[in-house]
């Protein structure tokens, strides 16, 4: 992506759309956006929102600086209005999505998430924007922000409670290690947004057909995990098929351009009948997964 992306945009400035000119609410002051994706020292962050509208870009005049060459200089603005607050794409190159919807004016709800480039904010308001700011806070901790589901420590501290459930039962519990096949290649050519729009797509994709008894989380990068309550060493393989299928077969196109996206996937069980800890199932099932890589991807091992 061209670093310089966005210069000039600024210049713009008459033919911008602007939200209907409405009497200001009196909740004003009471919404703010909060930074949550990408990680980092900014992850957190709280914007409070007022009666004026704010910009959001990578330029030195903007309201809310992000420093990221996937945000154009003025990227965006949020405008106060009688029922509320809009959000306003500035021309900008990556666009702005609203809930992941490409939105050239939107209104903006409770809850919503608002995507500037590379960037994702929580949208937050109401009458008690400070607990749900907090709660936000709590959701980081366990949610992977970019792709919805669990993240790695979540699913850490379910596997340890599991494995203890496990042995005391003697029941079968399962996982399985996913990882992208030739995620470097999509990311050179397509971008991180094109990286990143893969990883959300997958893990929708997976997600839709985990048990509600489940865990599906990222682990990191372009690795996701699977843990499978009850379910054996059988049963957790004709998954981890179905799915590696599931993948194979789904139809990707991001900015117009279609494309495929296989995954590998190692599987590692237990009966519960020895005694394991989180560290060495996670083990089995990396060395499984980096088996089905090595035989030649898109393949389950284990």
């Amino acid at each position: 992506m061209d670093p310089e992306a966005g210069d000039g945009i600024e210049k713009v400035t008459e033919t911008w759309p602007t939200a209907p000119k409405r009497p200001v609410s009196k909740t004003h002051g009471q919404a703010c956006l909060v930074h949550i994706y990408p990680t980092g020292a900014n992850m957190g962050s709280r914007y409070p929102l007022g009666g004026n509208a704010v910009v959001l870009g990578r330029g030195e005049e903007s309201d809310i600086r992000i420093n990221d060459h996937s945000v154009s200089r003025k990227h965006a603005r949020v405008e106060p209005s009688g029922d509320g607050y809009y959000v306003v794409d500035l021309k900008s190159t990556n666009g702005t999505f609203v809930n992941d919807v490409p939105s050239a004016m939107a209104t903006l709800k409770d809850g919503d998430y608002l995507r500037i480039g590379n960037c994702i904010y929580r949208f937050l308001t109401g009458g008690n924007v400070e607990a749900e700011y907090h709660e936000e806070i709590y959701r980081l901790t366990i949610i992977d922000a970019l792709t919805g589901i669990h993240n790695k420590r979540f699913l850490l501290e379910f596997l340890d409670r599991e494995l203890a459930r496990s042995a005391r039962h003697r029941r079968p519990l399962s996982i399985l290690m996913f990882d992208i096949d030739w995620f470097k290649a999509i990311n050179d050519e397509m971008g991180h947004l094109g990286g990143d729009y893969t990883l959300r797509e997958i893990a929708g994709a997976i997600k839709a057909n985990v048990r509600r008894e489940d865990l599906f989380a990222r682990y990191g990068g372009e690795e996701f995990a699977l843990v499978l309550v009850e379910t054996n060493h059988q049963g957790a393989r004709e998954l981890a098929e179905r799915l590696r299928r599931l993948i194979e077969k789904k139809d990707f196109e991001y900015e117009g351009k279609k494309f495929h996206v296989t995954v590998s996937v190692g599987v590692s069980s237990t009966a519960g009948e020895e005694t394991l800890n989180v560290t060495e199932l996670v083990r089995r099932a990396d060395e499984k997964l980096y088996e089905a890589k090595h035989a030649g991807r898109n393949r389950v091992a284990g």
